[in-house]
């Protein structure tokens, strides 16, 4: 059993907690949109037998502090500040889930040689048609308002989200124009990638059968321009690392 350790992290007005913990080749996990260090806590922990894991709150999620602005960018700065503030002994495997996997990329590509390889779980996907469009938007701002409004239970706990339903909005809006320009990080970066995707990304219920073609789509362009992706698919919608972690860490660790 090995010792759960925790620090926090001071950058562009928020703090952000950190923790560390398990043994072996250094990996940092990146959670993603309305998803938190503790949410992620099961694959962690199976990913700590074999791996010095360090896990993280994105600003306004979890136990970090809110802050005056939630963009991409903003980010891609609590990334940036938490690999700055780590003491590591070799470059770490970066993993990330969903928008984490975005910011991961990005963060592979605007620093050559910082990460020995990144594992993305069902995101940074260069899908050829955004998930926000005109039609779909009115249902789109009253599930993100609902997500909102549910989260008001978890407040002042390790899994509340502090962002309005007009902020995850405008956050998926920014995440669809990140992700139209994201085969461009793709070619600055020589690591090798793994990625663990969901086959129903959209579940299975209204448009769902066609953004879970777009989402397979856009894997399929990624892997036509960069065929060394080691890629695979689990049976599961986007809440894959929630209910199937034992599977995406045998893949991490098996890829």
């Amino acid at each position: 059993m090995t010792t759960e350790k925790h620090f926090t992290i001071h950058h562009d007005g928020v703090t952000i907690p950190v923790s560390r913990g398990g043994r072996g080749r250094p990996l940092v996990l990146c959670p993603g949109l309305n998803a938190t260090q503790s949410d992620l806590r099961e694959l962690a922990g199976l990913l700590r037998r074999d791996h010095d894991v360090v896990t993280f709150d994105l600003r306004g999620h979890g136990l970090s502090s809110a802050a005056e602005r939630y963009s991409f960018e903003a980010f891609l700065s609590d990334l940036a500040a938490v690999m700055a503030g780590l003491d590591l002994p070799s470059a770490p495997v970066l993993a990330g889930y969903s928008l984490g996997a975005d910011l991961a990329v990005h963060y592979a590509s605007d620093h050559p040689g910082a990460v020995a390889e990144l594992v993305l779980i069902d995101g940074a996907n260069p899908v050829p048609e955004p998930f926000v469009t005109e039609a779909l938007l009115p249902e789109f701002r009253a599930m993100w308002d609902g997500m909102a409004a549910r989260q008001e239970a978890e407040r002042g706990t390790a899994r509340q989200v502090l962002l309005t339903g007009q902020e995850i909005l405008d956050l998926n809006i920014e995440i669809d124009a990140v992700r139209s320009r994201i085969l461009d990080r793709y070619r600055k970066i020589d690591r090798p990638i793994t990625m663990v995707m969901s086959t129903s990304m959209a579940g299975d219920e209204g448009p769902a059968p066609r953004l879970n073609e777009n989402w397979r789509a856009g894997v399929e362009r990624l892997l036509r321009e960069r065929p060394h992706i080691t890629t695979s698919w689990i049976d599961a919608d986007h809440g894959l690392v929630f209910t199937h972690a034992p599977e995406i860490a045998r893949r991490m660790n098996n890829p």
